[in-house]
């Protein structure tokens, strides 16, 4: 992973197009620590995912496109945000980005400033 991405506060992981861990952040080792944390990296994403997550996973990596929604675990609320990656235009894999979020989380709408406005 590269270094500006190493140490934020937010897990990244990457799979290639089989569903093949290719990076981990510290934040996604951690998180997937009793998984076997930088250990994961080579292994396949669907041996870690029961059903239906399993077959959703597949779903992503033939279909590629984003996935987003929130998650509780163990009183933590977190986005989960699962986006296609590309290389030249080609489909690469996945990328999950997993956050904590507060539960009472501030939403804005904001409008388009009009013409002429400065």
């Amino acid at each position: 992973m590269e270094n500006r991405f190493k140490e934020l506060p937010l897990a990244i992981t990457i799979c290639d197009r089989e569903g093949n861990v290719l990076d981990m952040n510290d934040k996604s080792a951690a998180t997937f620590a009793k998984s076997g944390g930088l250990d994961l990296i080579g292994g396949n994403l669907l041996n870690c995912h029961p059903e239906p997550a399993r077959s959703k996973l597949i779903d992503l990596l033939n279909n590629p496109r984003i996935n987003a929604y929130t998650i509780e675990k163990n009183g933590i609320k977190k986005l989960i945000y699962q986006t296609p990656w590309y290389d030249n235009g080609e489909f690469g894999g996945l990328m999950e980005i997993s956050m904590e979020i507060p539960f009472d989380m501030p939403h804005y709408v904001r409008q388009p400033k009009s013409e002429g406005a400065k």
